[in-house]
C-alpha cells in the first residue's frame, strides 16, 4: 500500500431519528387527550360504581409512544388530577367507602404506570445511545517490515493513537505500541509465516497511555521473488464495542426487570377488577344486613346471614389481594387437592344472589368419579365466578327464559373440563379471538381484565380456557383442567 494513503473513517449517522416521527406524536397526544377527556366524562356523569379511571393509564401509555418525558407526566398528571376532581365531584371530600378504595388503586395505578413508562423510555434511550456507539467502527492500518518496524501509518491510526505518520514511521510497532498479545510472540510469528495470515485480538497503548482492544489482522507482504517483505496489520478498535456490550447486558437485565416491573400497572387493574366484585358484596350484604336490624322487629337471623355472608366475602377479596402479592414477592401461591363438585359449589354460592336477581335458571350437572383437581382454590374460584357472571350479564335484558348450564366431565386423561353454556345471544365472530385480550371489553362498565385473567389463570394450573357458540343456545366457555397423574402412570 503506498504511503499516504489514507481508509475513510466512518462516523454514527447523526441524522438518525429518536422515537416516533412529529406527525405520529401528534396523533398519540390527541388520541390521548381525547381518551382521557371520555373517560373524565364517564368517571363524572356516569352512575358507573367500577374503578372506571383505572383506565387513564391507557392514555398514559398512549403517548409513552410519543418518546417524550412530558407527555408522559403531562397524561398521569391530567389523570391523577381529573381522578380526584371526578371523585370530589361525586362523593365529597367527607366520604370514605369502597369508592375511596377504588379511586385510591386508580391513582395507584396511574402512578405506577407513569414511574414505569419513564423507566422503560430511559432504558430504551440508553439502548439506542449504545446501539451508536457499536456504529463506531475505526480501522487501523500500518505497515512495518519483517523487524518490526513501521513503514507506513493511516490516518486512522495516528487519530487513534496519538501518533502522526511522521512520528510513527521508523519506529519498532511493540515497542511504540507497547503491543500485549493473547500468546507468545513467537508463536503468533510462526503462525503468520505458516498461513500467510494471523487473526486475534490484542491490547495496545497509544500515546496518552490508554490501553485499547484490537481485532487485529495481519497479511504477509511478499515481494516479486515471493520472499515476505513485510507485514499489513489492520485493527479494529472494539474497545467501546466491548464496554457497550457489558453496558448492553446490564440494562438488558435492567429492561427485562423493567418488563417485569411493568405488570404492576396491569396488576392494579387486575387488582381493582377482581376485588371489586367481593367488595359490591360487602356492600350489598351489609346494606341488607341493616335493614333487617332496621325493622320494627328486628330478624336476627336475616341479619346473622348478611353478617356472615360479608365476613366471607371480605376475607375472599383479602385472599385475591394476598395471591397478588405473592406473585409479586415471587413467591408460589399454595396448591391443595381439590373436589371439582365442591368447587363448583362453592363459586354458584357466590353468585347466587346475582343470578336470582337476573331470573336466571341454573343448571349444575357434575359426572361422578372425576378425579381431584389441583391448583389454588381461590384462583380457580375466582376464574368460575367472573365465567358464571358474565354468562348472566350476556343473558340480562332479554325476554326469553335465561338460562345457564354448567357441565363437569372428564376429559382426556388428566383433565377435568368444564362448560358454562347460557342461552344469550353468543359472541360475535370478529369478536372471538380478542375476547381474551387484556382491556378488550364489549362493556360499557367494563375493564377488559376478567377473562384475561381467567384464561392466564387457567393457564397457570396446566390448563386452558376457550369460547365458541353453541347454534340455538348462546356462549360456551370451555374449562379444561389438569389433575394430578396417579403414582405409577407415565407423564
Amino acid at each position: 500500500m503506498p504511503p499516504g494513503q489514507t481508509v475513510p473513517s466512518t462516523r454514527p449517522d447523526r441524522e438518525r431519528v429518536v422515537g416516533a416521527s412529529p406527525r405520529r406524536r401528534t396523533l398519540f397526544r390527541v388520541a390521548a387527550a381525547l381518551l382521557t377527556l371520555g373517560i373524565f366524562l364517564i368517571d363524572v356523569l356516569s352512575t358507573l360504581e367500577g374503578a372506571v379511571a383505572v383506565l387513564y393509564v391507557v392514555a398514559v401509555l398512549l403517548v409513552a409512544r410519543t418518546g417524550r418525558r412530558a407527555d408522559i407526566v403531562i397524561a398521569a398528571m391530567a389523570g391523577i388530577v381529573l381522578t380526584v376532581v371526578a371523585y370530589v365531584d361525586s362523593h365529597g371530600v367527607n366520604h370514605v367507602g369502597a369508592q375511596t378504595f377504588r379511586a385510591l388503586v386508580s391513582l395507584a395505578a396511574i402512578g405506577i404506570t407513569a414511574v414505569l413508562a419513564l423507566q422503560h423510555q430511559h432504558a430504551m434511550q440508553r439502548l439506542r445511545g449504545q446501539a451508536m456507539l457499536l456504529d463506531l467502527s475505526h480501522d487501523m492500518i500500518f505497515v512495518r517490515d519483517r523487524g518490526g518496524v513501521i513503514t507506513f501509518w493511516n490516518r486512522t491510526a495516528a487519530q487513534l493513537y496519538g501518533w502522526s505518520a511522521d512520528e510513527a514511521i521508523g519506529q519498532v510497532a511493540d515497542v511504540l505500541l507497547s503491543t500485549r498479545y493473547p500468546e507468545a510472540r513467537e508463536a503468533v510469528e510462526a503462525a503468520l509465516l505458516e498461513h500467510g495470515s494471523w487473526e486475534g485480538t490484542l491490547e495496545q497503548r497509544t500515546r496518552e497511555g490508554q490501553w485499547r482492544v484490537l481485532d487485529s489482522r495481519w497479511v504477509i507482504q511478499r515481494d516479486g521473488q515471493g520472499r515476505a517483505a513485510g507485514v499489513m496489520e489492520t485493527h479494529t478498535d472494539v474497545t467501546e464495542r466491548r464496554k457497550a456490550e457489558d453496558a448492553a447486558l446490564r440494562a438488558q437485565a435492567e429492561l427485562a426487570h423493567a418488563t417485569r416491573v411493568a405488570t404492576l400497572g396491569e396488576l392494579a387493574a387486575t387488582l381493582a377488577h377482581e376485588v371489586n366484585q367481593p367488595l359490591m358484596a360487602v356492600v350489598t350484604n351489609g346494606e341488607a344486613g341493616l335493614r333487617w336490624l332496621h325493622r320494627d322487629t328486628p330478624d336476627l337471623h336475616e341479619v346473622d346471614a348478611a353478617i356472615n355472608r360479608t365476613v366471607g366475602e371480605a376475607r375472599r377479596a383479602s385472599e385475591i389481594v394476598k395471591r397478588v402479592r405473592a406473585f409479586l414477592a415471587k413467591r408460589s401461591t399454595p396448591r391443595e387437592t381439590l373436589d371439582t363438585a365442591t368447587l363448583i359449589d362453592d363459586a354458584v354460592r357466590l353468585v347466587q344472589h346475582e343470578l336470582n336477581r337476573e331470573a336466571v335458571q341454573l343448571r349444575v350437572a357434575v359426572a361422578g368419579n372425576l378425579p381431584p383437581l389441583h391448583g389454588d382454590a381461590v384462583q380457580l374460584q375466582q376464574v368460575l365466578v367472573n365465567l358464571l357472571i358474565n354468562a348472566s350479564q350476556a343473558m340480562a335484558g332479554q325476554d326469553d327464559a335465561r338460562q345457564l348450564q354448567v357441565d363437569a366431565r372428564a376429559g382426556a386423561p388428566g383433565e377435568v373440563v368444564i362448560h358454562i353454556t347460557d342461552s344469550g345471544p353468543g359472541i360475535p365472530e370478529d369478536h372471538l379471538d380478542t375476547l381474551f385480550k387484556p382491556f378488550f371489553t364489549t362493556k360499557p362498565q367494563g375493564m377488559g381484565m376478567g377473562l384475561a385473567i381467567c384464561r392466564s389463570t387457567a393457564e397457570a394450573h396446566g390448563g386452558q380456557l376457550s369460547v365458541d357458540n353453541v347454534p340455538g343456545r348462546g356462549a360456551r366457555f370451555r374449562l379444561v383442567l389438569a389433575t394430578p397423574i396417579p403414582e405409577g402412570m407415565p407423564s
